[in-house]
């Protein structure tokens, strides 16, 4: 493969602009979607050259389309248009520091959870009180996940093991901060032993600092083209066309600051917290108890300076905002690292008579939280049903006849909190599973230590509940596909007629149609598990202030069967949990070193970070801001330099980039551009999930600006589904189902059994090349009628709507 020579193509920025040719040139730009591929694939070549780009993400070419004028040769390339391959994969399946990613996915969901509010015009302010909340939920799953490498390396390890002689005699290497040993050390006190621990917990704050500006710098810098603002999300349902929606480098800087100073304040207030309760309750000198009452208030005060940050206006995406925050903002985190480091010679004070017993004030901190949280998602619930009601006839496509919304968003609007629980409940899965399993390691089941807060051990025991309820949910929608299977079995007799019939065949095809409708039960079992979740973390909450004990002591002198089934959930629940947190650290260690594995987990980053972080700075970045910019360079500066008819053809995640890509034209490009989408999930997914970007309104807004446009599925297709435009939009948009397999038997076409290709190979049907060559056919006259006006003008290529 020729890729260390570099073409530079006609179009491109550094190029000079030559007079448009004829109106045979064409170009199709094609898009891939999730898992990525290579470029020999795209293109049917082995013999491909990059055309523009670097290593991250690219366009390429066939070599025997690089010279500068193989628009203008078609019998070259079977009549057809040159083809070009944007290639982005790498953007998300990269190196094996990627696999440090998955410590990201709480906040990679609550993320999610910002883009997912339900559509609503006019309702500015309500629409912003949605976005804070959900800021407020990412910001305590930082703190969340900060207190419990507290929890593990201070509480655990520091204070209870260090200072228990039996678990220091099983871990050797503790043996220096023991002060039950004849020659204890100076790290022996119990506030010098928290200090040291504190360096574990500053150290994953700034692991996440680093891991956030690395990326910002690489994705979130990235220039958009500079144009006027357009867009009016009021009247065209979406604000992805407007000029800054791709470049959100202000606010997750912001952002970024704000939860990294939120970090360290957390690690200082759990090694400041103890030295102070000491001061006060034994009377020690009143320099310490004066300088104790300082540092909390002044902990005090930089949270309430974090909340103020995190409260601020948020995303500004009317225009390329180039500004930076004052000098308090960004000095933020160092501000917190100074009182952090203030903290840790006030707990490293000696302090003799100072001796660690029992835990660590842990219930309180990861009890507030989990109140906070839960507070938040009911906050995020009230908001949503509001925007939701509220929400026009046209953005929801229609109502019924008692006036209330037609179901195609997903969960009637409640699909943005429902994520935001189920990102607090993985982060809650995350801290618990790692303190339980490193209090099992430290102590084994010799109780020598009181291990974990008991809220963690509560949090554990509700697991298995929640798995009954899964496997009754996952019953009922087994239940539902065999029903279908049968459907679909008498569907597919009809489809394919005559020759004879294989009943295993049959099956199979009709097996495939239902597996993949299981898609459109997802908002289900979402909403089923997110409220299942936040009814059992109310009860663990409740149980664990009532009782101060964990389940099984609680439900000591209860029934007998009660107090066996505490028991056992108590013992599956932690058990679980540890396994849960075993198997999260060797997918991680395997995707670090297997590039296979590393690609599977980029395909679940495909779909979560094609967002940008407006909610968490901390979640994986967003791929978007890089592939979105790149493909309008590319569409516009081709158009300028050649005025030839453009297929923008995009499979899977590859149709919403390009859509998104489309809505960020100019106007007048926009309307010389053909979109053709295939296995697309536009409407299927991002339309029901993503309303406010991706409803009705906005779909049919981006049919209006573009020349054209076509969409083709399957039926067997878990992932793409049709566009669903309203009124006579539809058919015009919307191929009818594609057939798959192409014939049910052997024919003189098919000699050998055709495969059911469901999400794949969209390109091996006839019908794509049809629908293509339609496309390039209606562009035609468009392009015809736009040049007279170019040299009219004497312009550089571009046309006027």
């Amino acid at each position: 493969m020729e890729r260390a020579r570099e073409h530079a193509v006609d179009g491109e920025p550094g190029s000079p602009v030559r007079r448009p040719g004829t109106a045979g040139s064409a170009l199709e730009l094609l898009v891939h979607g999730v898992g990525g591929t290579t470029p020999e694939e795209m293109l049917n070549d082995p013999r491909t050259v990059r055309i523009t780009g670097d290593a991250t993400a690219a366009v390429f070419r066939r070599a025997d389309d690089t010279d500068t004028d193989a628009e203008e040769r078609p019998g070259d390339h079977g009549g057809g248009p040159v083809r070009e391959a944007y290639v982005w994969c790498n953007l998300t399946s990269g190196n094996g520091a990627r696999a440090l990613w998955l410590l990201l996915l709480p906040f990679m969901v609550v993320n999610l959870a910002h883009w997912m509010r339900p559509a609503s015009h006019g309702h500015g302010r309500t629409v912003r009180l949605y976005g804070l909340l959900v800021r407020l939920a990412g910001l305590t799953l930082t703190v969340l996940l900060v207190a419990a490498a507290c929890e593990v390396a201070l509480d655990l390890a520091a204070w209870q093991c260090a200072g228990t002689r039996l678990c220091v005699r099983n871990h050797s290497w503790l043996g220096f901060l023991s002060p039950d040993r004849p020659d204890a050390g100076w790290w022996s006190q119990p506030g010098r032993r928290l200090a040291l621990a504190s360096l574990v917990p500053a150290a994953l704050t700034t692991l996440l600092w680093y891991l956030s500006h690395r990326t910002w710098s690489a994705y979130e810098s990235q220039q958009p083209m500079a144009r006027a603002a357009e867009h009016d999300e009021e009247t065209d349902g979406t604000g992805l066309g407007r000029p800054g929606f791709w470049y959100g480098r202000r606010l997750v800087a912001r952002l970024r600051a704000a939860h990294t100073a939120a970090g360290f304040l957390t690690v200082a207030a759990a090694v400041g917290s103890p030295a102070a309760h000491h001061d006060r309750a034994r009377g020690g000198p009143a320099v310490l108890e004066v300088l104790g009452g300082l540092l909390n208030a002044t902990l005090v005060a930089g949270g309430a300076v974090v909340l103020w940050v995190v409260c601020r206006r948020g995303r500004s995406e009317n225009r390329i905002d180039h500004g930076r925050d004052p000098a308090l903002v960004r000095r933020l985190p160092l501000g917190s690292l100074a009182l952090l480091a203030l903290t840790l010679v006030y707990a490293g004070w000696s302090r003799p008579h100072w001796h660690s017993a029992g835990r660590l004030p842990g219930d309180a901190t990861f009890g507030g939280l989990t109140l906070a949280q839960g507070l938040l998602v009911i906050a995020l619930c009230v908001v949503a049903r509001t925007l939701h009601r509220t929400a026009p006839p046209a953005v929801d496509g229609g109502r019924t006849a008692d006036g209330t919304p037609t179901p195609r968003t997903a969960m009637r609007g409640f699909a943005g909190p429902a994520v935001a629980m189920l990102a607090c409940a993985l982060g809650g899965v995350m801290s618990g599973g790692v303190s339980q399993r490193v209090a099992d390691w430290l102590d084994g089941t010799r109780h020598s230590i009181p291990g974990p807060p008991v809220l963690l051990t509560w949090q554990a025991s509700v697991i298995p509940p929640l798995l009954v309820v899964l496997l009754v949910l996952t019953v009922l929608l087994a239940r539902r596909t065999w029903r279908l299977r049968r459907q679909e079995a008498i569907a597919v007799e009809r489809e394919y007629p005559g020759g004879p019939r294989d009943a295993s065949r049959t099956r199979r095809i009709a097996s495939t149609r239902a597996m993949a409708a299981l898609t459109d039960r997802a908002p289900l079992m979402v909403g089923v598990v997110s409220s299942v979740t936040l009814l059992l973390g109310a009860c663990a909450l409740a149980g664990s202030l009532v009782t101060g004990d964990a389940p099984a002591e609680a439900a000591r002198g209860t029934n007998g069967f009660v107090h066996g089934a505490a028991e056992t959930a108590q013992a599956l629940g932690s058990w679980l949990i540890g396994l849960g947190f075993v198997l999260f650290v060797t997918w991680g260690r395997r995707a670090y070193k297997d590039q296979a594995a590393r690609r599977t987990i980029g395909i679940l980053w495909d779909v979560g970070t094609f967002w940008p972080r407006a909610a968490h700075p901390f979640a994986p970045p967003c791929y978007a801001e890089r592939a979105v910019p790149d493909l309008t360079w590319r569409m516009a500066t081709w158009t300028r330099a050649t005025g030839g008819r453009l297929v923008l053809s995009g499979h899977s995640q590859g149709s919403v980039l390009a859509a998104a890509a489309a809505w960020q034209l100019e106007p007048a490009v926009r309307g010389r551009v053909a979109l053709l989408t295939y296995g697309s999930p536009l409407e299927r997914l991002y339309g029901r999930w993503f309303p406010a970007h991706f409803g009705p309104a906005a779909l049919a807004s981006l049919h209006r600006e573009v020349a054209c446009w076509r969409n083709l599925y399957r039926r067997t297709d878990p992932i793409g589904g049709p566009v669903r435009l309203p009124g006579d939009c539809g058919p015009e948009v919307d191929h009818e189902p594609l057939k798959d397999p192409l014939a049910y038997g052997r024919t003189e076409r098919q000699p050998l059994p055709a495969p059911i290709l469901g999400h794949s190979d969209y390109q091996a049907d006839p019908v794509f090349a049809a629908e293509r060559e339609l496309l390039l056919e209606r562009l035609l006259p468009q392009v015809s009628d736009q040049r007279p006006r170019e040299d009219a003008q004497g312009s550089s290529g571009r046309s006027s709507e």
